[in-house]
């Protein structure tokens, strides 16, 4: 048994997910395994009220198999709960003893306040939200759970009756689906919400989701928009988007949904419904952007097990973007006074030119980001340690970055040496236009950057910059000799003229200031 690995069990009523993970003495974890099934567990229990022989079947079998999976991993615990069709199903009892006497699994049916305090556990682990407002909505087969938050603050907590297997068995019956049926859903969901949140104006900054419906929308947008990142953990979209993408559905037929790109065809009976609940949240909360938490429940369930076992630090402070990039450039053992000294660089350059170019805050921090990891390739190689960094970035856990910006940093990264981007470099011709602009920006300043401290030891202290309509002069501060830093930023100053439309003027410090820097430090 290793006691440093916990594994967690969602037994919803679509679904069952497994998660198996390992914990450093930091209180950080990696995911080992992560498996799912579409099991339909609460398939017919609306009729009948009961789990379906079929159903029961099909779960046993499911549960078996990640039992084994997990015993292979040799974990401390498991973490295993039920929620809305084990809860409601008249045999749930049944189905936990069967369990528990078949496949060694102790199941713990939890309420919907405790499912919404699961997703909202991994929502606040996830997503820096400091000082907004928001909700956090986790879609299920059975039920929704929705809670509304202000920063690291819960407010509210609801468990609501809309899980989309639920609607879509109570109100779907054609194929493609009848105007009359849709309203009819449509109209129950919104009773539903008025009901519940009778103060009526309660406005967000945002909505985070969770669940499969969640995850499906933002696949089935990444498919639209041609976008090809990693991950669909911590993508953002649009409310415009999700009222598209609602109306394409309901275009289609079942066999035309399950041919639709980033769709699951397992869920293709059931997302309308999901995704009807997904706009009237966003109405109701007047939200326009959605945050997408791939993890949701299983995390949260990750999470409570390591707080009860003691493998959590007592007190862990609040994450930000920095943090989370410094403690991953540490991991690859990077050159901290090297790249500590392009950033600096770097991101004076960037403030002389943001308010001229449009560049705002988040680009600052996802050039600072690239500036601090630029060389953590040399952990793989140095030879193509660009290319390495370019891979390491786009796959790292970043916190506080969307996959679209993870992609722009990483990106932003592997221009800083060798090849400028081009048409054949398959990754970035697959960013949209202003990001393949933004990525040019950035990595031309991050290349200057990185050449003007060339021979890595720090040795320009400040720059005078300028910003004409035909150039960019530098002025280099330092009481040192710094031709050779020189030299470097006009080799490597190719990409931040190509992007600015400015020719870069590198001059050398001046040399009565130098002098008089000298006088006042041996005076001193």
């Amino acid at each position: 048994m290793k006691k440093n690995r916990l594994a967690a069990i969602d037994i919803g009523t679509n679904s069952i997910r497994c998660i198996v993970v390992e914990v450093d003495k930091s209180g950080k974890f990696r995911v080992l395994d992560d498996e799912k099934a579409t099991v339909r567990l609460g398939e017919g229990i609306i009729r009948g009220g009961a789990i379906s022989g079929a159903g029961w079947q099909r779960a046993m079998e499911t549960l078996s198999r990640m039992k084994k999976i997990i015993d292979g991993y040799g974990v401390a615990g498991i973490e295993t709960v039920a929620t809305s069709a084990v809860r409601r199903a008249s045999n749930g009892e049944a189905f936990v003893r069967a369990v528990a006497e078949n496949v060694g699994l102790k199941i713990a049916v939890i309420s919907g306040e405790e499912e919404a305090e699961l997703a909202a556990l991994s929502a606040l682990h996830n997503f820096d939200m400091e000082g907004t407002r928001y909700a956090m909505a986790d879609i299920g087969g059975g039920s929704v759970e929705v809670v509304t938050a202000l920063g690291n603050h819960i407010e509210e907590i609801y468990s609501l009756e809309l899980g989309a297997v639920v609607l879509t068995e109570r109100f779907i019956t054609t194929d493609p689906i009848r105007q009359g049926e849709y309203q009819q859903l449509r109209r129950q969901i919104r009773k539903t919400l008025k009901a519940t949140f009778a103060a009526g104006d309660i406005p967000v900054q945002c909505l985070i989701g969770s669940g499969g419906t969640m995850t499906s929308i933002a696949a089935m947008v990444m498919a639209m928009r041609k976008e090809g990142y990693g991950s669909i953990h911590g993508y953002e979209l649009l409310r415009s988007e999700v009222v598209h993408i609602l109306a394409m559905l309901l275009r289609k037929d079942l066999k035309e949904r399950r041919s639709i790109p980033g769709l699951n065809p397992d869920r293709a009976d059931i997302i309308v419904a999901g995704v009807t609940v997904v706009d009237e949240l966003m109405e109701l909360f007047q939200a326009n952007l959605l945050k997408i938490n791939e993890r949701g429940i299983r995390e949260g369930l990750i999470l409570k097990g390591l707080k009860k076992r003691n493998l959590l630090p007592a007190e862990r402070k609040p994450r930000n973007w920095r943090d989370s990039v410094l403690e991953f450039a540490h991991s690859c053992h990077y050159d901290e006074e090297h790249s500590l000294q392009v950033t600096r660089i770097a991101l004076e350059i960037f403030d002389a030119l943001a308010s001229p170019f449009g560049l705002g805050e988040k680009e600052r921090q996802m050039l600072e980001a690239a500036a601090l990891l630029h060389d953590v390739g040399y952990f793989i190689s140095y030879a193509g340690h660009h290319k390495h960094t370019y891979h390491l970035v786009r796959h790292a856990d970043l916190f506080g970055f969307t996959p679209r910006e993870r992609e722009i940093i990483a990106h932003v990264a592997r221009y800083h040496r060798k090849a400028l981007p081009k048409k054949k470099h398959e990754t970035f011709t697959r960013l949209a236009p202003p990001d393949r602009l933004l990525v040019r920006r950035l990595g031309g300043i991050l290349r200057l950057a990185d050449g003007l401290d060339r021979r890595r030891n720090s040795l320009v202290t400040a720059l005078d910059c300028s910003l004409s309509p035909s150039t960019f002069m530098v002025r280099l501060v330092s009481e040192q000799d710094v031709s050779v830093e020189l030299f470097g930023g006009k080799t490597k100053g190719d990409l931040f003229e190509a992007a600015f439309g400015r020719r870069l003027l590198l001059v050398p410090p001046k040399a009565g200031v130098q002098a008089e820097d000298r006088k006042l430090k041996t005076e001193g």
